[in-house]
């Protein structure tokens, strides 16, 4: 086998696809045997070879074929071209294939069948590679998150039209308005959708205010001076002494005859702490079951995708993806079994939060392999306490860690 490594990386970065109940990366190897037991060589050497890490959560692509090797983005025009025309023949060979095998009587047929159907969707234009001019996909049975498989697994792969351009529009001769001056700040806009009859009454009535408005504000003024002065000043007039008589010169400042009661200050020392309480940070990634959600009874806090570390001696790697209570664990075990199941979560009166699976989990080589059930309480700090039982006897800690977008 050719050894030559395209690209790699994490499977929580991308969303799986498949078909008959079953994701297609989950039996690649099996996908690319029974493709060349079919002597469809063709489809298998432009399907990269996935090697999973030990941890079950990162996986290496190497190229089946020995040569030289261009990224998309690297080849030139003509080499996207020729590829995009093999490419177009490739699927239709794989959507014909894919037909006559769901036709077909037997289930491992109809199974077959439904794979190809999302064998060659792939996230985008950086994980396909032309070896020897001629092109081999990474993360094959993949999509970007939160997308769905396209109809065309190589419309990313297109050139989009080139857009229009913006013509240069002529210059308008035609007169235009005359801005109103800054005398004519006052007057309204509207000035010229109505008649003469009808402006100069507002602005009669706006000067009008006007001239209210100049005289009414030293009024105003006086009055409030002389309310302060009677306040602190006793020995000063009244406002209406001091309309009636006329000031002669500039008065004499009268003394404050009210000070404000003055009192010496007292501190009261208060009790030290008995001990200083140092809140424990809490991490990012940890599951925190939060107190609003709980009392409402939802938990919203559960929704995304999460590693479980299991406290046990040759822990499987252990994932959950969960939206609205409902979900799908993923466990590797072995010389990277890969197996999956259904699960669903909820929270008990006693506020305790519950996740189980539906039945044992189903393996990529035609195994079971049974799974906990999980129980968490809120500590402290609301962050999850959680428990994995396997049965009545066996129970394990478990902590759960945020990964993912």
């Amino acid at each position: 086998m050719a050894k030559i490594l395209l690209r790699s990386g994490n499977l929580d970065d991308f969303q799986a696809v498949g078909g008959g109940g079953q994701a297609v990366f989950d039996s690649a190897n099996q996908v690319r045997e029974t493709l060349r037991l079919r002597k469809q060589f063709v489809v298998c050497d432009s399907l990269a070879i996935p090697q999973l890490n030990d941890e079950g959560d990162r996986v290496d692509w190497y190229s089946p074929v020995e040569g030289s090797v261009v990224s998309w983005n690297g080849a030139s025009e003509a080499q996207r071209e020729a590829a995009l025309r093999y490419l177009d023949a490739l699927q239709q060979t794989v959507w014909t294939l894919s037909g006559n095998c769901q036709q077909s009587g037997k289930p491992a047929q109809q199974l077959f069948g439904a794979l190809l159907e999302n064998t060659l969707q792939f996230p985008g234009a950086n994980h396909l590679f032309l070896v020897n001019d001629k092109p081999v996909i990474c993360f094959w049975g993949f999509v970007n998150l939160n997308q769905s498989a396209r109809d065309d697994a190589f419309a990313c792969l297109r050139i989009a039209e080139a857009e229009p351009g913006i013509e240069h529009l002529p210059a308008d001769d035609s007169p235009t308005e005359p801005m109103p001056a800054f005398a004519q700040a006052d007057i309204p806009l509207l000035y010229e959708q109505e008649s003469a009859s009808n402006v100069a009454p507002i602005i009669h009535r706006a000067a009008t205010a006007r001239g209210r408005l100049r005289w009414a504000l030293p009024f105003a003024a006086a009055i409030f001076m002389a309310a302060v002065a009677t306040f602190y000043w006793p020995s000063a007039p009244s406002p209406v002494q001091a309309a009636q008589s006329p000031v002669v010169g500039t008065p004499t400042m009268p003394m404050l005859t009210r000070t404000l009661p003055l009192q010496l200050a007292s501190h009261t020392e208060q009790p030290a702490l008995a001990k200083e309480i140092v809140l424990a940070p809490i991490a990012k990634d940890a599951l925190v079951m939060e107190p609003n959600q709980l009392r409402a009874g939802t938990t919203r806090f559960l929704n995304g995708n999460w590693r479980l570390l299991l406290d046990m001696k040759n822990a499987p790697s252990l994932r959950y993806q969960i939206e609205n209570n409902k979900g799908t664990a993923r466990l590797v075990h072995g010389d990277n079994v890969i197996c999956r199941v259904a699960l669903f979560a909820g929270l008990h009166q006693n506020g305790e939060l519950l996740i189980k699976t539906r039945g044992t989990a189903r393996c990529s080589d035609g195994t079971r392999f049974p799974m906990p059930e999980i129980s968490c309480k809120a500590n402290t700090f609301d962050v999850a306490a959680c428990t994995a039982r396997y049965s009545a006897d066996k129970s394990v800690p478990v902590t759960f860690k945020k990964i993912g977008a």
